[in-house]
């Protein structure tokens, strides 16, 4: 096993992130370990976005187009992260940086895996079994097939829970 110096921490916001931050901070506790904080705009909203803008255009074109959108959404989504690691890792933030990046939300977490040089990604598997999962596969399962670094799925316990 090789040492571990960078952690990419692959959060979406969700009641998930706080989780995935905890056990990232843990994997880095009494090293010198740095966590890169991973968000991902996915493609497919900002595919939403450019459409609508295109249907309408007049309608759109005085309040939001697409490339306004997506530097609103990184601007609040980069807040948002730097809020929660004030809010629960104050004494940890030196080691934490956030990157938001945007595209295929697989794609860019190995992309960042291997420009980042990590030795582990944290990511949450939600669990969620809705039809987009069966029919595009989750992001979680994408990154573990073809991920070359370990990969730790972080699940919630009590949603886990089965039945004797």
């Amino acid at each position: 096993m090789s040492k571990i110096n960078k952690i990419l921490a692959c959060v979406d916001l969700s009641e998930y992130s706080l989780m995935t931050l905890k056990y990232s901070v843990e994997f880095a506790k009494g090293s010198k370990a740095q966590i890169i904080i991973l968000n991902v705009i996915n493609q497919r909203d900002i595919n939403g976005v450019e459409m609508v803008s295109g249907y309408f255009p007049g309608y759109f074109s005085n309040e939001i187009n697409a490339q306004d959108y997506i530097r609103e959404l990184r601007k609040d989504r980069h807040e948002r992260i730097k809020n929660l690691i004030d809010e629960n890792f104050s004494d940890e933030k030196s080691k934490m940086t956030i990157k938001v990046d945007e595209g295929v939300p697989f794609e860019c977490i190995l992309n960042a895996a291997k420009t980042e040089k990590v030795d582990l990604i944290v990511m949450a598997n939600k669990g969620r079994g809705n039809l987009s999962r069966v029919l595009f596969g989750s992001v979680a399962e994408k990154v573990f097939r073809h991920s070359s670094v370990p990969v730790v799925s972080v699940r919630d316990e009590m949603k886990f829970i089965r039945s004797k």
